[in-house]
């Protein structure tokens, strides 16, 4: 069943126990109870027409989660483009999403994404923004026949955050592109005049009496290294062992905890070389899990630059300049090792975005050895404290104020820095009209004796 409402579509998710199979085949007894929802709008390349094919799609939920099964109408099965990716990445090849505006703000929603390869892809929307480094834990499969090609979704509660109330009033917004023909279509029609893709989301209705599951996660590692270096034909062998724990907790149904103690980050993929012969610093992406999830309210105006936290030293080359004649650096540490982080984050029913980061990272050192053996050390970073607050207020007509305030303490002579910034997106009603405006302020501050100095 599908109506309008304020000129946005609405469907329906039809409750049912038990479990379903996540197989791409949809034959299961819920899958028949559902009722269905078709009628898609191409907006690209032609908008506001009619598709080249048909899209159906049902939606079911139980006390675990929602389940969406798409079957995508294919005339011509055998020229599905199924081109296999890493995940998050699409590439040349057909798709399925389901946008998620839980709250039905318009600014706010989870995005999950299947192609015919398989290959998972979720986003999380704030704002305007879109982060594609947000990874969840959800289930997906599809089956290519010769009627087209199917995609069944899972989406656990765990995964998405939503009102604390019996009664869920969803957006939803279900996109499906057939790449060979560049066309992409969507269940409640985009007006290519109209600025912001989830605030043009439609109605979802049905779904009740749910409960948010008790969202902790505990993950505790253990890591070792091998080095082999060789001097002057003389072959050294060491290893290191680091040990430590993420933490995830859902505080309540908007606000969610997360921590991780002594992290290791030896996994991670690290960044492409890049010749920068500008005097601006180069801003790499963010690839360590944690500074990826939940951070999207950290992301205004640049202030927050999460890769100085546990980044490079900021007296790096210190021991480079303090060398004198016959000695030799032995070790200097290119990154500085947290101690710890964490970051509350959340936003309420009513609009109000909130975010606390926090994290310490050691002393680090290099070491510099002379001629006869003897070695000292440089300190090239100093114990450091960062601390970020901002709050971000959802205002009517998609539109947002917000401010931040970022703080960085470093032990002994080092300089500390504050920045606040505030910055205010308004539209007009009908979204042709937008106002933005920002403002910051950058301070550093020196010890005494640099001063003097």
């Amino acid at each position: 069943m599908i109506t309008a409402q304020n000129e946005k579509r609405t469907t329906y998710a039809a409750p049912f126990e038990g479990k379903i199979k996540i197989d791409g085949i949809l034959d299961d007894e819920a899958w028949f109870m559902a009722p269905i929802t078709t009628g898609f709008t191409e907006n690209e390349p032609e908008p506001n027409t009619t598709p080249s094919q048909q899209t159906e799609v049902k939606i079911i939920y139980n006390d675990q989660g929602v389940y969406f099964g798409a079957f995508m109408h294919d005339t011509q099965a055998d020229k599905i483009l199924k081109e296999l990716s890493v995940r998050d990445k699409r590439n040349n090849t057909d798709w399925f999403r389901v946008l998620i505006d839980t709250y039905r703000d318009g600014l706010n929603g989870f995005a999950f994404t299947v192609t015919a390869a398989g290959v998972q892809q979720d986003t999380k929307f704030a704002g305007g923004d879109e982060d594609e480094n947000w990874d969840a834990v959800w289930q997906s499969e599809v089956l290519i026949h010769e009627r087209g090609w199917n995609a069944e979704l899972f989406i656990p509660y765990s995964a998405i955050r939503f009102p604390n109330t019996d009664i869920q009033h969803w957006n939803l917004q279900l996109a499906r592109e057939i790449r060979r023909e560049r066309e992409q279509s969507f269940w409640n029609p985009l007006d290519p005049n109209f600025e912001g893709f989830v605030n043009q989301a439609g109605h979802l209705e049905g779904i009740k009496n749910i409960e948010s599951p008790v969202r902790l996660s505990i993950t505790p590692y253990i890591t070792g290294y091998l080095q082999n270096n060789k001097d002057n034909g003389v072959s050294e062998t060491g290893t290191s062992y680091n040990a430590g724990m993420d933490l995830k907790y859902g505080i309540n149904d908007a606000f969610t905890l997360d921590m991780t103690l002594v992290p290791d980050f030896g996994q991670v993929q690290t960044d492409n070389q890049v010749l920068n012969l500008s005097p601006f610093e180069v801003f790499f992406d963010e690839n360590r899990q944690f500074f990826t999830e939940g951070l999207e309210l950290f992301d205004r105006g640049r202030l927050f630059y999460t890769r100085r936290v546990g980044g490079r030293p900021i007296n790096f080359r210190d021991a480079q300049n303090s060398l004198v004649d016959g000695e030799k650096i032995i070790e200097n540490p290119a990154r500085v090792q947290l101690y710890n982080a964490s970051k509350i984050s959340g936003r309420t029913s009513s609009g109000t975005g909130i975010g606390f980061f926090n994290a310490v990272s050691s002393e680090t050192n290099a070491t510099i050895e002379s001629l006869s053996g003897e070695k000292r050390q440089v300190q090239t970073s100093p114990l450091t404290n960062y601390n970020v607050l901002t709050i971000d207020q959802n205002l009517p007509n998609n539109s947002r104020v917000s401010i931040m305030n970022t703080n960085v303490l470093r032990r002994g002579s080092t300089y500390d820095a504050n920045t606040i910034g505030a910055f205010i997106d308004l539209n007009s009603k009908s979204q042709a009209y937008r106002f933005s405006g920002s403002y910051m302020r950058s301070e550093q501050y020196f010890s005494k004796m640099e001063n003097n100095n």
